[in-house]
């Protein structure tokens, strides 16, 4: 599903207009990508919960290749599955 479809969906759903709804979403995105640069955790209960980590540095192959290159080290983004999410996609 693209960015557009969630809002026009979403916009379907709630009532709202398509313009207001896609205001809502960016601040919603934009939110949560401003707690993760400070090294918050943003929890949705039930949904799933983003967190950050660091990745160490380290050395990879690349395919087809002898040749071995570093990867340096690099914060990422981790999403742990709620419990009524993962039942829902399960289908209990």
């Amino acid at each position: 599903m693209k960015k557009s479809e969630f809002i026009d969906t979403v916009a379907k759903k709630s009532g709202l207009s398509k313009k207001d709804t896609q205001k809502v979403i960016d601040a919603a995105l934009e939110t949560i990508t401003e707690a993760l640069k400070e090294g918050k955790n943003v929890s949705f209960i039930g949904f799933g919960t983003f967190t950050t980590a660091q990745r160490a540095e380290r050395e990879a192959r690349v395919p087809g290749t002898d040749r071995v290159v570093k990867v340096p080290a690099t914060k990422v983004v981790k999403f742990k599955v709620g419990k009524k999410l993962k039942e829902a996609v399960a289908g209990k």
